[in-house]
């Protein structure tokens, strides 16, 4: 069984149309020693309180403590300092995602990617894996999503990704809410928000 809960950093940024995203760390354990103790840093979008673990060069910076080691709070605190001094650099990558205008087709390419696994410019399968998904994630990013018509992400590579982490968040099915912010953070969901991280910065680059 899992543990966690989020502690803000004080850390926060306003993209255009007053869209903030706060700065939290992600903390969790288990009282089964199955899991290390881990501190993630974490962004909340305020509008949709859609989660994204802040991630630089593909790799997050979780410090993990596993349960069969003795605990360092010195060690902790300063490798948790380097890992909330990431922030400014991420969210100047995310602000570079809502300066970012996206076509309708690199919308297209950027949700087949991400959400059906089928690489760009690739020839369409007969079947769609994730249909339903895909349709859904469209809705978000089209207007349906929390925050969707902000300036902020309005047409923008932050409005793609930010249509698939509500989709993770809070539209994935799930057999309850608490399977699906488990994946969201730790399994399957993540995966995928990190894959849409990615993506998105691959669009603004």
């Amino acid at each position: 069984r899992k543990f966690w809960a989020l502690a803000r950093t004080g850390q926060g940024t306003t993209l255009r149309g007053n869209d903030q995203v706060n700065g939290y760390l992600l903390l969790a354990t288990s009282c089964d020693g199955t899991l290390a103790t881990t501190a993630t840093p974490t962004t909340v979008r305020v509008v949709c309180n859609n989660t994204l673990t802040i991630a630089l060069d593909g790799t997050t910076r979780a410090i993990k403590v596993p349960h069969n080691t003795r605990f360092d709070p010195q060690a902790v605190k300063k490798q948790l300092g380097i890992a909330v001094s990431q922030w400014d650099t991420f969210m100047h990558r995310m602000r570079t995602l809502s300066e970012r205008k996206v076509q309708w087709h690199e919308a297209m390419g950027f949700f087949m990617s991400v959400v059906c696994d089928v690489p760009p410019n690739s020839k369409l399968p007969e079947v769609l894996p994730n249909e339903r998904a895909l349709r859904k994630v469209q809705s978000l990013y089209e207007g349906g999503g929390r925050g969707a018509t902000l300036e902020s992400a309005q047409g923008t590579a932050w409005g793609l990704l930010n249509a698939v982490t509500e989709y993770v968040d809070h539209e994935r099915r799930a057999r309850s809410t608490e399977y699906r912010m488990d994946s969201a953070w730790f399994g399957q969901g993540a995966f995928i928000k990190q894959r849409a991280l990615q993506a998105a910065l691959q669009l603004a680059a």
